[in-house]
């Protein structure tokens, strides 16, 4: 009776097992970035006993404002001119910090809309009034805090009946924020996985050699797959567009050709990033690796499902600069704001400008075999 260890079976898998652990490289994307990643989440989301919620206040005179202000005056409240802060400490569920804003209307809309507040509470006669999307969990949540808090025995001002505003207009409620979040976020997956993954594809089944020994200039290889997969990006942005408004009643209300523009900015940021990202990778673990640690980050940070204004303050001013965050704020804004041509200017230059020089560099390291 053959042994275990003369086994075609047992032969071959050790066989593959060596092979897989040889490489330093499968090892590391398939093994240690996961880890490095749970270990950043966890840091990011699981270390503080702190939560912050933003709120807008909408002022109609000086002194309904200071009545409104005056409920918190007993509470550990920090006025730095046009912005309070109100910090609750609590051992068990842990902190509570709200930063309260002075605004007019439409800029607390505004506020609303970017994701960077949760509610709008005014004050009339009295009577505090919430203004919010009954349908955002986290807003929900800032009001039932806020709320209890000021209803609170320990609260000395009789700040009479609270009142609910539900805010349905287009552009505030979360399905609003989501969509243009999810178009942009469709642009990056896509261009990553069908233009870089392709190309490391070809590159390890050998086909890349082959077709370099054709008289094809290598520039016009990667630009041809380039355009074939921006046109499959407009196919299935207008797919996108099409269902959200059917389904949701969402509306563009914005300027299109500059969506339009905005859109073609993204694709070449993206394009000449996949490019960068495939410039020597031969095998499609490793590939799969890098594509993972360009888009997950980005996918987390940029502001696609819930706003970044939720990170620490001194992290914000790097979320700005992810080509993700700059896409997908643009589109929201022509969405939800109502924005024009010279509101993506910038955002379309820097855009394009990216995916021009990070081609550009990945034409030069460009392997082909």
């Amino acid at each position: 009776m053959k042994s275990i260890k003369n086994t075609q079976l047992y032969q071959l898998t050790y066989t593959f097992f060596l092979e897989t652990i040889r490489e330093p490289e499968v090892l590391f994307w398939g093994i240690l970035f996961p880890v490095l990643i749970s270990i950043g989440l966890g840091l990011a989301f699981t270390q503080t006993s702190e939560s912050k919620f933003h709120i807008m206040i909408v002022e109609k005179n000086q002194t309904e404002l200071d009545s409104l202000l005056n409920i918190y005056a007993t509470h550990n409240l920090k006025n730095e001119k046009e912005q309070f802060t109100w910090k609750i400490e609590n051992k068990i569920t842990g902190n509570t910090e709200f930063g309260f804003t002075r605004s007019d209307w439409k800029s607390a809309i505004v506020s609303l809309k970017r994701g960077e507040s949760e509610l709008i509470v005014t004050d009339s006669v009295g009577t505090v009034q919430y203004h919010f999307d009954p349908l955002n969990s986290q807003a929900q949540l800032a009001y039932m805090k806020l709320s209890a808090l000021i209803k609170s025995p320990a609260s000395t001002v009789d700040t009479g009946q609270n009142q609910i505003n539900p805010l349905t207009l287009k552009g505030v409620r979360y399905i609003d924020f989501l969509i243009p979040g999810i178009l942009s976020m469709g642009v990056m997956s896509s261009i990553l996985w069908g233009l870089s993954y392709t190309i490391i594809e070809r590159r390890s089944q050998k086909l890349l050699r082959r077709m370099v020994a054709t008289p094809m200039r290598k520039s016009d290889f990667l630009i041809g797959m380039m355009f074939v997969r921006i046109l499959m990006n407009v196919v299935e942005a207008l797919i996108l567009i099409v269902f959200a408004w059917l389904l949701f009643g969402i509306h563009i209300q914005g300027n299109i050709g500059a969506l339009v523009v905005l859109f073609l900015a993204g694709n070449i940021a993206f394009t000449g990033l996949a490019v960068l990202i495939s410039t020597r990778t031969a095998k499609t673990e490793v590939g799969t690796g890098w594509i993972n640690a360009v888009q997950m980050p980005m996918m987390i940070l940029s502001g696609i499902f819930f706003s970044y204004h939720h990170f620490p303050e001194w992290s914000i001013k790097v979320i700005k600069v992810l080509p993700l965050t700059a896409l997908t704020d643009g589109v929201r804004s022509i969405f939800n704001e109502g924005a024009g041509w010279m509101e993506i200017i910038t955002p379309s230059i820097a855009l394009s400008a990216f995916g021009v020089v990070c081609f550009i560099v990945g034409m030069k390291l460009f392997k082909w075999f």
